[in-house]
């Protein structure tokens, strides 16, 4: 079974070369590092880095340094991050890698892009009003699908061996802006509906399918009007499959193929260059049909879907993996994130059951999240485990 730890740029920089990957190797005793190439916003508590505990990451930020000439041209374009400085990270981790025999992987987020959904609105997803959700970038729009095949293209020089491609679709109402506030109870229905991306690119691809896209952007503004108004209409369940006559549903789907269409792009450009696209579905089976994941869909598409195995018994895990099998994934097929932390593990012997239950799955792949957020005692809970 292969493995790796998910990593910053930063936890390299800020502790160097020696330390860093001398923790991997002789503490956690994986096989490769998976570390952060773009990024989105965030606040985290650090509890080993030798130089702070608390660091604010930057919207949208590129952790390596993006070829002028391929960009020249383009709309979107990655920003390399103020904290790397004139430095490459990626390039020190590539050269450090080889050196120790370790593969690097680029944990790559696509399409939650704070800082280009701000400074290119168009290119954000918008719902049934046209209200842009400016966090995110729609993956139906020609320009944010040449910068997603441009950043794969763009890694492969540092002979990564896999692209980890998080948010690689569409997202719902909540995705944890900061301060982002909802002061009345929407309701799922409402949340969902205002969820949908009804931009001119989504609609047109929804055309092509067949379904009647200004019906559905129609029926859903008036649904959420009527939800909107009224606590109690709020409350109501709703057949979302029902609505507009299926229509509504059609639409969803609509949007399914465009993420598909998408993943299946940028792994045939990952394999043209000798890498691999892992698709990353944290949410599992069942949750992600209004982010346009169809799984079985991916699983054809993609070289391998990853997913967060993110639970407190082994038992949990087997049923989490096991879920997938049901919607078209093999277990072979996978990667699967685990956390050594407390907040899961209680002990070497925890993970290592769990890991234990990957390899009696066929899973091939196992992820530890995240270096720089865990104690040096979880990535020696790693190592234990692992042998």
């Amino acid at each position: 079974m292969e493995s790796s730890v998910l990593a910053f740029a930063t936890d390299l920089l800020d502790e160097g070369a020696d330390t860093f990957f001398g923790n991997l190797t002789d503490r956690a005793g994986v096989g490769g590092v998976t570390l952060a190439s773009v990024y989105h916003e965030a606040r985290d508590v650090f509890p080993h880095n030798p130089r702070r505990v608390i660091r604010y990451l930057e919207p949208g930020a590129a952790y390596f340094r993006p070829d002028p000439a391929r960009w020249s041209g383009r709309l979107l374009r990655p920003t390399p991050s103020t904290a790397i400085g004139d430095r490459d990270p990626f390039a020190e981790a590539a050269a450090e890698a080889r050196r120790r025999g370790l593969k690097l992987h680029a944990w790559t987020v696509f399409c939650h892009n704070d800082r280009l959904g701000f400074e290119h609105p168009d290119c954000a997803p918008a719902n049934a009003f046209g209200d842009h959700h400016l966090t995110e970038l729609c993956p139906a729009h020609p320009e944010v699908r040449e910068y997603a095949r441009t950043l794969v293209t763009e890694l492969a020089r540092y002979g990564v061996d896999a692209i980890r491609a998080e948010s690689l679709h569409f997202h719902g109402l909540r995705h944890g802006y900061h301060h982002e506030r909802y002061f009345e109870e929407l309701g799922p229905a409402a949340e969902a509906l205002l969820g949908l991306c009804f931009c001119a690119h989504c609609r047109a691809a929804a055309v092509r399918a067949g379904v009647p896209a200004e019906e559905v952007a129609a029926t859903v503004r008036a649904e959420v009007r009527r939800r909107l108004a009224d606590e109690t209409a709020a409350a109501e369940p709703a057949a979302l499959d029902e609505l507009a006559d299926g229509a509504v549903a059609a639409y969803v789907d609509a949007s399914a193929a465009t993420v598909t269409s998408l993943a299946a792009e940028l792994a045939e450009e990952a394999a043209r260059h000798g890498m691999r696209l892992s698709f990353m579905d944290g949410g599992g089976p069942g949750t992600g049909w209004l982010s346009g994941i169809d799984l079985p869909g991916l699983a054809k598409a993609a070289h391998q879907i990853e997913t967060l195995g993110y639970a407190r018994t082994p038992e949990a895990v087997r049923e989490k993996v096991a879920a997938f099998a049901l919607h078209g994934v093999r277990p072979q097929d996978m990667a699967v994130i685990l956390r050594p932390m407390a907040s899961d593990c209680d002990g070497a012997a925890d993970l290592a059951a769990k890991i234990a239950v990957l390899r009696d799955l066929g899973v091939p792949e196992v992820e530890f999240y995240h270096y720089g957020l865990m104690r040096l005692s979880s990535l020696d809970r790693i190592g234990a485990a692992l042998a």
